[in-house]
């Protein structure tokens, strides 16, 4: 189970499905069929048997994760002689456009919240933290919506310090994908959650350290775990042109939808549009922004082009 990545070994456990699904234990099933369904995104395919084999087992090593992080923080607290509050334990999700992030955060929020203390789990996306149209339009950054200079990174580090901090409520923009736009004056309230969830393209990305070595923090460095949804660029190619073409006959035909105009699209012409879409801007953002960041993630999950996860990466302690 371990890789070898040129002349040394990798810094990961490597699991095949089965390997990993055996570490599922005696890891209850809590979620029913319906409740899987209703969590699954557009054109991803998760059912039960998905849950059980890659969900439940990653969510036992997380109640494991959890409990040494909560331990740890009592006996600083005991150390420094302090009453802080709780803080909460933070994961990250970051992977490409149509990698199944958010059936992936959806998942795990449900399953999260049912361990037996029932804690409170709450799931945020940084697409509310992208600048509004508006903004990216007047700096010429629509086409690179999406890339690391399309985000309030003050905005978002700010929220994510005052979660850290225990302070109450937390507030989210809230994002519509039928508009492609942050709502206005719309927030959603993060109050003192015993595990958030933040899923987004380029959480895990990283900068290079100032030479005078004044701290500088990235959105990683408030995660206590994280997790990169990987598969083959022809594949998330494939997934992205049928979940466009899915959207052609049912979002994009509302008159408020931002793609309405492409409802009318033939087949032959919404795969091409796709495919351009694709090359000019999400396999860009992918090659420059995306990928680059997959080693620095906890866990990796490799996809296939059926979208069950083939292969499970664990980093070593």
């Amino acid at each position: 189970m371990e890789q070898r990545t040129g002349d040394g070994l990798s810094p990961y456990h490597v699991f095949s499905r089965t390997e990993w699904a055996e570490r599922r234990a005696d890891t209850p099933m809590t979620l029913t069929p319906d409740e899987v369904t209703r969590v699954r995104s557009l054109h991803d395919r998760l059912d039960i048997e998905e849950v059980e084999d890659i969900y439940l087992p990653l969510t036992r090593l997380l109640s494991f994760y959890v409990a040494a992080t909560q331990r740890l923080f009592r006996a600083q607290q005991a150390f420094l002689g302090t009453e802080d509050s709780k803080m909460p334990y933070i994961i990250g999700i970051a992977g490409s456009v149509a990698a199944g992030k958010s059936t992936t955060a959806r998942v795990l929020q449900a399953l999260l919240a049912r361990w037996p203390n029932v804690p409170k789990v709450d799931l945020v996306t940084t697409d509310g933290f992208l600048y509004p149209n508006a903004v990216l339009a007047r700096e010429g950054l629509m086409e690179r919506k999406g890339f690391p200079e399309s985000y309030d990174l003050p905005a978002l580090l700010r929220f994510l310090s005052d979660v850290k901090a225990g302070r109450r409520p937390a507030r989210a923009p809230v994002y519509s994908h039928l508009v492609y736009d942050v709502i206005p004056n719309q927030w959603v309230e993060i109050d003192r959650p015993e595990i958030l969830i933040v899923e987004g393209l380029n959480v895990l990305q990283a900068g290079l350290p100032p030479k005078e070595g004044k701290a500088i923090p990235y959105v990683s460095d408030f995660f206590d775990f994280s997790i990169y949804l990987d598969a083959d660029e022809t594949v998330l190619l494939n997934w992205y042109v049928d979940r466009f073409l899915t959207l052609r006959g049912t979002a994009f035909r509302d008159p408020k939808s931002y793609f309405h105009r492409y409802a009318t699209l033939s087949d032959a012409e919404a795969r091409k549009t796709a495919t351009a879409i694709w090359r000019r801007i999400n396999l860009v953002n992918l090659h420059e922004n995306i990928l680059p960041t997959r080693q620095r993630a906890d866990l990796i999950l490799k996809k296939d082009e059926d979208h069950l996860v083939e292969q499970v990466a664990l980093r070593k302690l």
